[in-house]
């Protein structure tokens, strides 16, 4: 604990071990968009982003959970191979947003030779992002799974460490022995996906005319109205005009009725009793004059 009173306690994000302020702000100065690279046991993460003073936006990104539901990746989602893939995807979207370079953004996790990170930036490389790197890191080999493939020749189909350690693969239908083959299909399927050119498309802009027929029925739907509105017109129009001479003819006689009892009330209470009283008075002091 610090006693000094000059001691200045660090941002939250640096005591947590999130942020490394001062490489974040060489990359932020040198005004390029960054390649965002997070990966964890199940999943990877890409993104290309760039800072802007009300925060970074993103202009690209993919998930490795994309391989299994649009290109049929059957294999785990967070190995090596489906993390190059997966960088693969993110550089064809950052080139339909003419992303011609990017600077490699890894956070605070240590730049590993063969990772899953540098996967991730082989695959952008080979969609055509320039990115500043070093060859010695990527490892090609470890690219398409062929690791895996001698591991699981090594273990013996059948044995106990076998099953054990590949049973997400038997589960897909898939052997282990097989990754290379089926990582060359699905990165096929990936690269066609997007047309080479002038402007590359991706897999979702040519699935949205099938959604452009959605609206076509609906424009169905009003024209069966319209047969039917002037029918119910008919009906509230009539309704009104038989309710409004009731609610006239309720009307008047209850304001007649009501003035000329309260004025007749009033009137006749007051004088009666002063009429009688005034001539007994005048002749009870008369005859007593007399008397």
């Amino acid at each position: 604990m610090a006693k000094k009173g000059n001691y200045r306690v660090k941002l939250r994000r640096r005591r947590e071990g999130k942020t490394d302020y001062q490489a974040r702000k060489a990359l932020v100065s040198s005004g390029k968009p960054r390649l965002v690279t997070r990966a964890s046991l199940k999943n990877v993460t890409v993104q290309v982003t760039i800072a802007k003073p009300h925060g970074d936006e993103v202009l690209a990104s993919a998930n490795s959970r994309e391989l299994v539901k649009a290109y049929g990746w059957k294999a785990p989602t967070g190995n090596v191979p489906a993390a190059y893939l997966t960088g693969l995807l993110c550089g064809l979207k950052a080139k339909t947003k003419d992303v011609e370079e990017a600077i490699l953004d890894i956070g605070l996790v240590s730049p590993t030779k063969g990772s899953k990170i540098f996967a991730v930036l082989s695959g952008v490389l080979d969609a055509g992002v320039n990115v500043p790197h070093s060859e010695e890191k990527i490892v090609k080999e470890r690219m398409k799974g062929e690791q895996i493939a001698k591991y699981a020749k090594n273990l013996g189909s059948g044995s106990e460490e076998y099953n054990a350690k590949f049973s997400r693969y038997t589960a897909e239908g898939i052997a282990p022995e097989k990754i290379p083959e089926h990582f060359n299909k699905v990165k096929a399927e990936i690269t066609d996906s997007f047309k080479t050119g002038e402007q590359i498309v991706p897999v979702k802009e040519k699935k949205a005319p099938a959604k452009e027929e959605g609206p076509v029925k609906k424009e169905k739907a009003p024209v069966q109205e319209e047969k039917g509105a002037p029918k119910e017109e008919k009906k509230p129009s009539a309704k009104k005009a038989v309710a409004k001479p009731k609610a006239a003819a309720k009307e008047v006689p209850i304001k007649a009725e009501k003035a000329p009892t309260k004025k007749a009330a009033a009137k006749p209470k007051p004088k009666a009793p002063k009429e009688p009283d005034a001539p007994k008075e005048k002749a009870s002091k008369k005859g007593g004059k007399k008397a």
